[in-house]
């Protein structure tokens, strides 16, 4: 016999509160992420006591922390007193490919701060971080060792979780030389060289993050068909390529200065050569879209923006290009392909 268990609808009010609350659950797993916790349940559960030794913080608050990420799905009570790794913890863990820690720290420590002024950013056009930190966002970066390098290994934390997606979605076999302007560590680049083996590649960023690209490269093999080149995309790029791809780099610039990139772009590339945005290209009308919210993000960190298919092509007919394609992948990113003209 079935039993027909009525549903309970949430009401309006118990809805918006728990928007309303939401940062509540962003500075918990930023806690927790900063404390280490989910590195000293990697061999498996371990006592409250034990953690709170571990971390020096005080065992009673460190239990309510620990119940409330509980609630959930971010760790669980094995047994009374004693605590243990779920999926979503486990991406806390910082020694696993997959590590979301750099992003719970990124997103909880300066970018947390910068929302504060948000209401500055809409009333004024102003970017709140430069008005709570009294510089740009990447000129903190360039300033703030630690929160450079946490920020390069959040970025190769959500790269590694599209990269795959892209290179499915996408084929890169027509190219035998790939420029990756403002690659980071090159986590897409590494992908796409090792999806295509007779491809070379050119990692190109700041002088510093190419550097620090070396090394990855190297474990991940690829070393000895990608050179890293250290530079400023707002001077030049380097020339020679078959396919230059942007990936998540226009989205940390305004109009102007996305134009400016893509025009140094146009300069280095063949006629031959095809551009290749990889970002999230935005819904219209009232849809769920993260891409959404991430507008803001980029609006309250550098005074920047996601776009529309028809704001990428007032990009391109200002750069020398003309948008040919628009490849979805299954990560919700897109490859939006151009062409010179």
């Amino acid at each position: 016999m079935t039993q027909n268990i009525p549903r309970v609808s949430i009401p309006p009010h118990v809805s918006l509160l728990q928007m309303i609350t939401g940062y509540w659950v962003t500075q918990a797993l930023y806690v927790a992420a900063k404390l280490g916790v989910a590195d000293l349940l990697d061999n498996g559960p371990r006592s409250l006591d034990e953690l709170a030794a571990a971390t020096h913080t005080d065992a009673t608050l460190l239990q309510r922390l620990l119940r409330a990420l509980a609630s959930v799905g971010v760790f669980t009570e094995a047994q009374p007193g004693s605590y243990a790794l779920t999926p979503l913890a486990a991406l806390l863990r910082s020694d696993t490919p997959d590590s979301m820690r750099p992003q719970a720290i990124m997103h909880g420590e300066e970018q947390y701060s910068a929302w504060g002024d948000f209401l500055h950013n809409v009333k004024t056009g102003g970017t709140a971080f430069e008005k709570q930190f009294g510089m740009s966002y990447f000129g903190y970066l360039a300033q703030h060792p630690e929160a450079d390098r946490v920020f390069n290994q959040a970025q190769v934390g959500y790269s590694k979780e599209v990269v795959g997606a892209v290179v499915a979605a996408y084929d890169f076999s027509p190219f035998n030389t790939i420029v990756d302007v403002g690659a980071g560590y090159g986590a897409l680049l590494t992908a796409i060289l090792r999806g295509q083996p007779n491809a070379r590649g050119i990692l190109f960023d700041q002088p510093h993050v190419a550097d620090a690209a070396k090394e990855p490269l190297a474990l991940a093999g690829v070393a000895e068909r990608c050179s890293t080149v250290g530079g400023d995309f707002f001077v030049k790029v380097p020339a020679g390529g078959d396919a230059y791809v942007l990936s998540l780099l226009l989205h940390d610039w305004d109009d102007e200065r996305s134009v400016t990139i893509l025009r140094h772009c146009r300069e280095a590339m063949p006629a031959h050569a095809k551009l290749l945005i990889v970002e999230l290209v935005l819904l219209p009308g009232e849809e769920p879209f993260f891409g959404k919210w991430l507008d803001l993000h980029m609006l309250v960190l550098l005074g920047a923006r996601e776009r529309t298919v028809s704001e990428f092509e007032a990009l391109f007919h200002a750069s020398g290009f003309e948008l040919s394609r628009i490849v979805p992948t299954s990560s919700g990113l897109s490859v939006v392909e151009a062409v010179p003209v």
